[in-house]
């Protein structure tokens, strides 16, 4: 023993240890160079695994937030579609009524007015939320937004051009709501 250790410790002083820390930190050094290199290859190794699964985490989530916030577009985009589709029958028997109603008699114009104005009405009101008609008229038959009631020779028009439209067709924010139903001419 030492005199150091032989002396009796003041208050707060602490025993010291045996040996250095540089004696320590030389025995920790002692470990062979092979065995170092390989703890660092695989150090590096489960780095390289740590950063693609971080990388492969992160792409996932983005793909997660880019999928959420398609879905909540579409949602606002398409919410109205099942309440739009019900108010297609409406337009229609107002424009039936505009259709059959005599417009010689004058008992009947202020009635075939407020008719025609309150049509005019619903489709501006639907049109501010992406609701527009598909008429057809005059333009070739696209399978897509047409359905093909009945077939007509004409030699006045191009074979599968829609000569009449029997009820209109609406889409909303561009996906077809309901077809139009034509009628198709076919080769005089």
């Amino acid at each position: 023993m030492t005199q150091e250790t032989d002396k009796p410790l003041d208050e707060g002083q602490q025993p010291q240890a045996e040996g250095t820390e540089t004696e320590q930190a030389t025995g920790e050094e002692q470990l062979p160079e092979v065995e170092l290199a390989s703890e660092v290859a695989r150090l590096e190794a489960e780095l390289s695994e740590q950063r693609d699964a971080v990388l492969r985490a992160k792409a996932e989530a983005d793909n997660i937030r880019r999928r959420a916030a398609q879905d909540v577009e579409k949602a606002h985009k398409f919410a109205l579609e099942k309440f739009a589709g019900d108010l297609l029958p409406i337009a229609d028997s107002l424009e039936r009524a505009l259709e059959l109603g005599d417009v010689n008699n004058e008992a009947l114009k202020p009635m075939l007015e407020g008719i025609e104005l309150t049509l005019k009405s619903f489709h501006s009101a639907v049109n501010k939320y992406g609701l527009e008609e598909v008429n057809p008229v005059g333009q070739p038959f696209n399978p897509e937004l047409h359905q093909a009631m009945a077939m007509q020779p004409s030699t006045e028009h191009p074979a599968n051009t829609v000569l009449n439209v029997v009820q209109k067709g609406y889409s909303l924010n561009g996906r077809l709501l309901r077809p139009a139903m034509v009628v198709v001419t076919t080769a005089g």
